[in-house]
């Protein structure tokens, strides 16, 4: 009988090993926006590591890291987090791409936010001699989620300190990590952020704009179609090549279940991740997973079919769900005309947030590079059968012709 258990462990730890050589060799990685860097499309969130000691500390990194993850990003200030995220990279930091935020300092026993210089300096060396390395990858400027916070690090000795840093070596790149649309768009359009960690999911992205989806009462708002400011961010991060790291994948958890999901449908988190991947600004998604069950459910999207994430078919059963609102997923692809449906559609939707008061410079521009206009369209249909929101296809292409071509 002890043979027999021993077999069948082996036997199991056999196929696990199995899967996970699997998903690494079917892990994708994407560029992180301008910074030269490549990136697992799926990364972690340092949130389970609070659960963990030491030794499961290692085992859900190597269950990541043997699976193709290579991106973290480690926001908690934990001493005990960080020293047990240390000893679990150890002898592989190099083949992990650490995000970490600066402003996040330990205080009379919790995590605490600052922007005071040397509070900031002693938080950010405790990472690095607790992470045992003497760099990170990105230096996140903590959660600014009001312009009041955005206008506070404006020509602060805060900011000069995150420069400092970048100039000296430690961090390689600056990020900087919010919730609010508005302020988001702000800071990539600075010139500063060449990394944003955002906050975008199928019930945020439907939120009105300045709402923060943690303080919100989803029944009490217009879940309508994708808020304006977000199509304007992601539009702006793509083609700007600004990355966008993801957080809140799952909407802390609610959207995998229907009594707690503002769409009141439940998502899996392959379905989640699809659409998170689905923007062409992302280029890492990163999962809280607070388990290796759950982790292993996220790092499942490596190896899913098309069917298995398709989120189309659970966000069509939400009544809030705005019919013919494109989401610039590609489903509708390929166009016999070669059009970039997607990309005329994005466009389109930016020049009616815009109040359709003229084609602005830039947006031509934009325009005007595509290979293939909205005018070759051969109205044969096919695309938008394949459509997953029902976008009248054709009557979009003739609309963006009439709009970007009239001369």
């Amino acid at each position: 009988m002890k043979k027999l258990s021993i077999i069948v462990f082996a036997l199991l730890a056999m196929v696990g090993c199995s899967k996970k050589a699997e998903q690494q060799n079917l892990m994708k990685y994407r560029p992180l926006g301008v910074t030269g860097i490549e990136v697992s499309e799926i990364g972690i969130g340092c949130g389970a590591f609070e659960k963990f000691d030491t030794a499961q500390a290692r085992e859900y990194m190597s269950l990541a890291m043997d699976s193709g993850v290579n991106y973290i990003d480690i926001y908690d200030a934990n001493p005990t987090v960080r020293t047990n995220i240390g000893y679990a990279l150890r002898g592989r930091r190099d083949r992990m791409n650490i995000q970490g935020h600066i402003g996040v300092i330990w205080k009379d026993g919790q995590y605490s936010k600052t922007r005071d210089v040397e509070e900031s300096r002693l938080g950010f060396e405790d990472l690095l001699a607790r992470l045992e390395t003497d760099h990170i990858e990105v230096g996140m400027i903590h959660i600014t989620d009001s312009w009041e916070q955005w206008e506070e690090i404006q020509g602060s000795e805060y900011l000069e300190y995150v420069k400092q840093l970048k100039a000296e070596g430690k961090i390689k790149h600056i990020g900087l990590s919010s919730h609010n649309a508005e302020v988001a768009l702000a800071a990539v359009k600075s010139g500063l952020v060449e990394v944003l960690m955002f906050s975008l999911n199928p019930a945020f992205d439907r939120l009105p704009s300045g709402v923060n989806p943690w303080d919100a009462d989803f029944a009490s708002k217009s879940m309508e179609g994708v808020d304006p400011v977000r199509i304007e961010l992601y539009d702006y991060c793509t083609t700007h090549n600004i990355a966008i790291v993801n957080m809140k994948s799952f909407a802390g958890g609610r959207l995998l279940d229907a009594t707690k999901s503002p769409l009141g449908v439940a998502l899996t988190p392959v379905q989640c991740l699809a659409y998170v991947l689905a923007k062409p600004c992302v280029a890492c998604a990163l999962t809280g997973a607070n388990t290796c069950e759950e982790l292993q459910q996220a790092l499942d999207y490596v190896t899913a079919t098309d069917d298995d994430k398709n989120y189309s078919k659970v966000l069509d059963r939400h009544d809030g769900q705005k019919a013919e609102q494109c989401n610039y997923c590609g489903h509708c692809a390929p166009c016999k005309a070669k059009i970039d449906i997607a990309e005329v559609n994005r466009l389109l939707d930016e020049y009616e947030a815009q109040g359709c008061e003229g084609v602005s410079p830039e947006l031509q521009a934009r325009y005007d590079v595509l290979e293939h206009k909205a005018s070759e369209c051969q109205k044969c249909g096919e695309c938008v059968g394949r459509c997953p929101f029902s976008v009248n296809i054709i009557e979009r292409m003739a609309k963006a012709a009439a709009v970007f071509e009239h001369k």
